[in-house]
């Protein structure tokens, strides 16, 4: 496991974390099946029960205060194996509602603490989705959705012994809207498996003609991301590194013709 700078552990049975001293951290939110089908490939799959388990506001007891004042907050995630049909197990997808505190669409900064992920992104939820891209990311890289795309995690791990984890950075009053997404019955780019159980990409006929690009991360220096170190860790020697989570007009130029 990527060491993600504080002691907190994912756990698969039940799927949730493991807190360790100083640690905040609260009981975790589940993601059922039942609550994604309408954006899924096949909505009358089977698949695991609890797809995800979400604790939001995640981190050390000393940072605490900050965080609230910098309306910053930390999140962690940890993914069921398995399949949602012949897709893996994934998000439904959404775009960051607009904040109270920046009048804002907010960005969202990923990273892997175990298994393996996709970070999928589209630039609209509109039959036009623009430019669309899978990341695939693995443990301690970091995939950055910038303010207003729509974005879906998947689990691209291998072993279903090791959970797929992450942690992000978002702004404390993270709002979700679907419409779109649900409109068009789910992303542009469905993920399935092939005959061999690699991750392949079928195009949603909603939309418009867009082309698919797969790839890994890039690196963002100018977001603040330091290759190797955690993101919180980041954080916790300059707290203002990620003040564009919450006001992404600080980055304005990071966002014109933003590659992932």
């Amino acid at each position: 496991m990527f060491d993600p700078g504080f002691d907190i552990t994912p756990v698969r049975d039940p799927m949730g974390f493991r807190y360790g001293a100083g640690v905040f951290g609260p009981e975790v939110e589940n993601r059922r099946l039942d609550d994604i089908r309408k954006s899924l490939m096949n909505p009358s799959c089977d698949g695991p029960e609890t797809v995800y388990s979400i604790a939001m506001d995640v981190g050390k007891m000393e940072h605490r205060k900050i965080l609230e004042e910098m309306h910053l907050l930390y999140g962690a995630v940890v993914y069921a194996s398995g399949r949602l049909g012949d897709e893996p197990v994934r998000s439904q997808g959404h775009i960051h509602s607009l904040s109270a505190f920046s009048g804002l669409s907010t960005p969202e900064v990923y990273e892997i603490w175990t298994g393996e992920a996709i970070i999928y992104m589209q630039e609209y939820a509109d039959d036009n989705p623009g430019r669309c891209f899978a990341v695939r990311a693995g443990e301690g890289e970091v995939v950055i959705v910038p303010p207003g795309w729509v974005h879906a995690t998947i689990n691209a791990g291998t072993d279903p012994n090791v959970p797929m984890s992450f942690g992000a950075w978002c702004v404390r009053d993270y709002g979700f809207d679907y419409k779109g997404i649900r409109a068009h019955g789910g992303i542009a780019w469905f993920p399935v498996f092939d005959k061999d159980g690699e991750i392949v990409w079928k195009k949603n006929p909603s939309y418009s003609d867009c082309e698919l690009t797969v790839k890994r991360p890039d690196r963002h220096p100018e977001l603040g991301i330091v290759e190797g170190e955690p993101v919180y860790r980041t954080f916790e020697k300059n707290p203002d590194t990620f003040a564009y989570v919450v006001d992404p007009s600080l980055k304005e130029d990071a966002w014109r013709d933003y590659i992932p």
